[in-house]
């Protein structure tokens, strides 16, 4: 059965060089599969890790202990962080 897909789908054209048209070529047919669908999965892979490491925090155990310390039990609000809520509160009208 063929597989077809409800979205429709958009070009993507790159010029590149004769090196990397052969290197990119090269490692398509190792994988058995087309130029384009080898250069599309690969910058698939690449957009999710991406997207990945920028959109995900890691910290470690220690750091995320005490940030859970910190939401449990805040510090109360020092002089800097009064003055800034009063300005704040005086150049916005609710």
């Amino acid at each position: 059965m063929e597989h077809v897909l409800d979205e429709p789908r958009k070009r993507i054209t790159a010029r590149v060089t004769d090196d990397v048209r052969t290197t990119l070529e090269q490692a398509a047919e190792l994988l058995g599969s087309t130029v384009n669908q080898f250069v599309v999965q690969t910058a698939y892979q690449e957009a999710q890790r991406v997207i990945e490491r920028e959109s995900v925090i890691r910290l470690s155990q220690r750091d995320a202990h005490k940030i859970f310390s910190l939401l449990d039990h805040p510090p109360k609000p020092n002089a800097r962080l009064k003055a800034a809520v009063k300005a704040f509160k005086s150049s916005v009208r609710a």
